[in-house]
């Protein structure tokens, strides 16, 4: 029996990224990310900061999502793969809060993105 979601479908919004263990993230010009969600499954883009362009695609069970990402560093060009699984949370004023834990360099990290605050 999956659990049932209580945060609303992801598909359409964008996140930035606001708090990383792998690198110092810009927050003139952070990742952003574009994600997209229909019947449990999950894909999307990103680019931003480190990185030149990427890539995910997975699956959302409740409010959990776990996803394969693949991305191109802008320092050299290295492909990163690998991937991972996010904790859906709202924010104090309702904006979507993404806790990503992944493993990068046999490391495990943390990434922290949220919807921007409307304008």
């Amino acid at each position: 029996m999956t659990s049932p979601a209580s945060i609303p479908s992801l598909d359409g919004r964008r996140f930035t990224m606001v708090s990383s263990t792998t690198s110092v993230v810009d927050a003139d010009a952070p990742s952003e990310f574009v994600y997209r969600e229909k019947d449990g499954a999950i894909w999307g883009d990103y680019s931003g900061d480190t990185v030149t362009f990427g890539r995910f695609v997975g699956t959302r069970t409740g409010d959990t999502i776990w996803v394969s990402f693949v991305h191109v560093l802008v320092a050299d060009g290295t492909v990163v793969t690998g991937d991972g699984e996010s904790e859906l949370e709202l924010t104090d004023d309702g904006r979507i809060r993404l806790v990503e834990h992944y493993e990068m360099h046999g490391l495990p990290q943390l990434s922290v993105c949220e919807e921007p605050v409307a304008a």
